[in-house]
């Protein structure tokens, strides 16, 4: 019977919670009495019932403030898109507008929460207009502030603003870690195709981020932040690798991080509000400008390959370009590039150095053989030789230069094509590189090859002939220089007559060859002339001549001539020093023979063969073994030499003495001195062997003559010497 009761009361109190839900607020009170009028302590049942049904309600306007609070972040991160998506936005209005209205019809029966409804329909506006004034916001919030559903909302709102501030924080680092990381990339795609940042980036996290902490009252906190960590960026992006220049795709790299990096800036710049500011990215710019630069300085310093350092200029041109189109200054990256310039020039040089090494060694050092027109016809087209005389020999004849004459013209060309790459996409005038061209030939001519020549003529194994080439390859080389010249003008269409134009100095290096060719070949011929000398063996106390010159120096005049037949080739003049420095350095040996003060004793049969060598000597100085001299010029190398063993052949002492200081003196070239060291070596200064015994036996007078013509020969050097 109980349980019955309580079930009526139970159904009771549902279709009185019902009235009261569905009935206007006016007829509530009557119905509220009908519950004091029931059983005792059915009141406390109802308002537990009634606790229920509030909780009930309670749980679903919880519901509902939770739906609308989704909308309210979903409205924030539409806000981004505000300005492009109005349509959208005001789809979407009019999407939350129409669930309102559902929620009303279907609480329709429940008219005691009309109002309830009326109030969050005035909180729609705060939930998707954010970017209202803060003091409407407050003033709307304050009139809907009694009601439950507002309790939640402040009591959540401080925890959603800092749950969004962390969302869009964290997924602007991830867009931070994914551009420093994808840089390179971004960087190559804009220097190629000179794309924009936001063809290749999404900026959206920024965007999104930046508004929340805008309208959240904390810009400044993410400005700083976004600034700070783009310069710890923009220091990494800046570090290059140690092997960078190693490879072009190591400063490819380099190149394109930074260009990515700077790119992504000023997007920045000019798609936000003051996130970031010029004087922001001009101080990242320098600051970066002047690490790039030390950077490329150092590491271009290292490479030896002049191809790796054209294709960094390359780079370095591709890269400034792409960065002044995006208004950064790029003037010092230019003026990098002189020194730059000046570094290809040394790789180039030294590339060069190998290559002349290379054709000097392969050089055969004789005249090219031409068996044909058309193998004449190619020489010609490599060099610029022009000979009337040779060009009228018939075939097979000989180019008077060596092999390596048209190549070392044909690599100098290279050099300037080479040089020319350098200089092209400069952004120069013609002028300019007219100058850059003609300092890098200069440079060539006047280092490289001239440290080549220098280095060539000194070593052994060059001998006579070998110098006797070199130095007619420099006299044709050096005719040469004005048609590289006329090279020059025609690449750059700039005159060699314009004011200020650089001439090239090729005609020093060829004449400073040739002058030390022409040393060497000196020397080279006074050592051919010891070598023979040393092979002189004298019986220095033979009675008598054997009649006929010595075969070492028969041997040396043989070579002598066939030495100087060689010479016909040369300028005249260079023959011709060649020839009488080769018989003034016979003479001079020969007279050191004679006075050799390891030799003690000379016997007039000894002067006697000696003078048979002397007379080969002059023979062939009167042969003249080198067209050009005048009279007896080269005989007159080996006048001492005559004169002195003329004087002791006659036995002229009287004429010497008497003579002697006279202009006419028939011995004017006899020293006293060095007449008197030979006179001693006849002297009887030994009992025991004395080479004058005969006249001792036979006229001891001449004995007598021998001791005077000392006596006053010492008295002439003596007086010499005072």
């Amino acid at each position: 019977m109980a349980e019955n009761e309580t079930l009526e009361c139970i159904t009771e109190h549902e279709r009185i919670l019902q009235e009261i839900e569905s009935t206007d607020t006016a007829c509530v009170g009557p119905t509220l009495r009908s519950i004091y009028d029931d059983q005792p302590n059915a009141h406390k049942r109802f308002m537990e019932k009634l606790d229920a049904r509030i909780r009930n309600h309670d749980r679903e306007i919880e519901k509902m403030c939770n739906f609308h609070h989704q909308g309210f972040v979903d409205a924030i991160t539409e806000l981004l898109k505000v300005r492009a998506d109005a349509e959208k936005l005001m789809v979407r209005d009019i999407t939350v507008t129409a669930q309102t209205e559902e929620v009303i019809r279907c609480r329709i029966q429940q008219r005691n929460m009309a109002t309830t409804v009326e109030k969050l329909q005035l909180c729609i506006p705060v939930l998707l207009d954010v970017d209202t004034q803060l003091d409407w916001f407050c003033s709307v919030f304050c009139r809907v502030s009694q009601y439950r559903f507002c309790q939640i909302m402040a009591e959540n709102l401080p925890r959603l603003r800092e749950e969004i501030k962390e969302i869009s924080m964290s997924d602007l680092k991830d867009f931070l870690e994914s551009i420093r990381k994808h840089s390179d990339k971004v960087g190559e795609t804009a220097m190629r195709q000179i794309l924009t940042a936001q063809d290749l980036v999404d900026f959206s996290p920024v965007y999104r981020c930046l508004h929340i902490y805008t309208v959240l009252g904390d810009r400044e906190t993410f400005e700083n932040y976004y600034r700070k960590q783009r310069k710890k960026q923009a220091r990494l992006v800046l570090q290059p690798q140690a092997n960078m220049h190693e490879t072009v795709e190591g400063y490819r790299r380099y190149f394109n991080q930074i260009v990515g990096f700077f790119v992504v800036e000023d997007h920045i710049l000019h798609a936000t509000r003051g996130l970031v500011t010029r004087a922001f990215t001009d101080e990242l710019w320098n600051m970066a400008l002047s690490k790039i630069i030390a950077v490329l300085r150092t590491h271009s310093s290292y490479c030896d390959d002049p191809d790796l350092v054209l294709e960094l200029k390359n780079l370095i041109v591709i890269f400034a370009d792409t960065l002044q189109g995006y208004g950064f200054l790029v003037n010092r990256l230019f003026d990098l590039l002189f020194e730059v310039r000046d570094q290809y020039n040394e790789t180039l040089l030294k590339k060069w150095a190998l290559v002349f090494r290379w054709i000097f060694e392969l050089d055969n050092y004789s005249p090219i053989p031409v068996e044909t027109e058309e193998e004449y016809k190619l020489v010609v087209s490599r060099f610029p030789f022009h000979d009337a005389e040779i060009e009228k020999q018939d075939f097979p004849k000989k180019l008077p230069m060596s092999q390596s004459v048209p190549q070392i013209y044909t690599q100098v060309k290279e050099l300037i094509y080479a040089s020319l790459k350098f200089s092209e996409s400069l952004h120069r005038s013609s002028t300019e590189i007219d100058d850059m061209l003609r300092k890098s030939t200069n440079l060539l001519l006047t280092r490289t090859l001239s440290s080549c020549l220098q280095n060539l003529i000194k070593k052994p194994h060059i001998g006579l002939t070998e110098l006797v080439q070199i130095i007619i390859n420099t006299t044709h080389l050096e005719q040469a220089c004005k048609y590289l010249e006329e090279f020059i003008t025609n690449i750059t269409n700039v005159s060699p007559e314009t004011v200020h134009t650089t001439r090239l100095y090729g005609l020093a290096t060829f004449k400073d060859a040739r002058h030390a060719a022409e040393g060497e070949i000196y020397t080279k011929l006074n050592q051919k002339i010891d070598e023979f000398i040393q092979l002189a063996d004298y019986e220095w106390g033979m009675a008598e001549s054997d009649g006929r010159a010595s075969g070492y120096l028969m041997d040396l005049i043989n070579f002598l001539r066939s030495t100087f037949q060689v010479f016909t080739h040369l300028p005249g003049k260079v023959a011709q020093t060649a020839c009488m420095s080769a018989c003034k350095h016979l003479s001079t040996s020969l007279m050191q023979m004679l006075l050799d003060t390891e030799l003690k004793q000379i016997s007039m049969g000894a002067i006697q063969q000696f003078n048979l060598d002397v007379i080969q000597c002059e023979l062939f100085a009167s042969s003249e073994p080198v067209p050009g001299f005048q009279g007896d010029t080269l005989q007159l190398a080996f006048i001492d030499l005559r004169q002195l063993l003329d004087l002791f052949m006659v036995w002229d002492w009287s004429t010497y003495l008497a003579d002697y200081g006279q202009p006419t003196n028939k011995y004017l070239r006899v020293n006293p001195a060095t007449a008197l060291a030979l006179l001693e070596k006849m002297k009887d200064t030994s009992k025991k062997n004395n080479i004058f015994s005969q006249f001792r036996k036979n006229d001891r007078d001449k004995q007598k003559l021998i001791e005077t013509v000392v006596k006053q020969l010492r008295s002439l050097v003596n007086g010499m010497s005072s």
